[in-house]
């Protein structure tokens, strides 16, 4: 049976200017969740990345620490919301970092949930199938001997936990705010269907490593 490992990109960087650039920490885990993966024998993985420059880093990045041969494929299905619009949206956050900007950030996506017609932009409908969606292509057209890893965001990843469980909007935000920087969800593609199989995995972050898990 197919295995889907999807990992969430490294840290992003925050406080600068743009926020869609690895850290210097986020190139480190997506080498830590790189070699993780190496580790697992997988079997002639395909690859596959949204197009969100961070996305596409950890999974160069990763890869390469892997000894993955193969070269990533780009799929912008997986591309994270835009969490700047979202908080201009509906309320923006009264700080920078800590559980300020998170609070707000849960806020954000529980009015976008509920919003029937956004003004501009993506709906949290449209976005909550477009990864699913891209998944079960994945899975058909993964066959029987081989195994995938896709480089994502926390969103899209909770979206496709909250489809597979299913989940009511509300468990899908606390599936959000709770992914690790370079954790890996791991699917398995049966003759019954896709079935979630771990969520959020990090402990190669764990130990003398534990310094280098964020959420954020």
């Amino acid at each position: 049976m197919p295995l889907i490992c999807l990992v969430r990109h490294g840290q992003a960087s925050g406080a600068a200017s743009d926020y869609d650039v690895l850290s210097d920490l986020g190139r480190a885990q997506a080498a830590v969740v790189g070699r993780e993966l190496g580790r697992r024998g997988l079997r002639n993985p395909h690859l596959v990345s949204g197009t969100l420059a961070r996305q596409r880093d950890t999974a160069r990045i990763a890869a390469g620490a892997a000894g993955f041969q193969e070269a990533f494929h780009q799929d912008a299905r997986w591309n994270e919301y835009d969490h700047l619009t979202l908080l201009g949206r509906y309320g923006a956050p009264s700080g920078r970092g800590g559980r300020t900007v998170q609070d707000s950030l849960d806020h954000a996506l529980a009015a976008w949930m509920k919003d029937p017609d956004p003004a501009e932009g993506e709906g949290w409908a449209a976005f909550a199938e477009r990864a699913p969606a891209a998944l079960g292509e994945l899975s058909t057209a993964l066959g029987r001997g081989r195994d995938a890893v896709v480089f994502t965001s926390a969103g899209p990843v909770a979206a496709v936990c909250g489809a597979l469980l299913p989940l009511p909007g509300e468990g899908v935000v606390a599936l959000n705010r709770v992914v690790v920087n370079a954790s890996v969800t791991t699917v398995v593609v049966g003759g019954s269907g896709t079935t979630l199989l771990t969520f959020n995995e990090h402990a190669h972050f764990a130990g003398d490593r534990r310094g280098m898990l964020t959420y954020r």
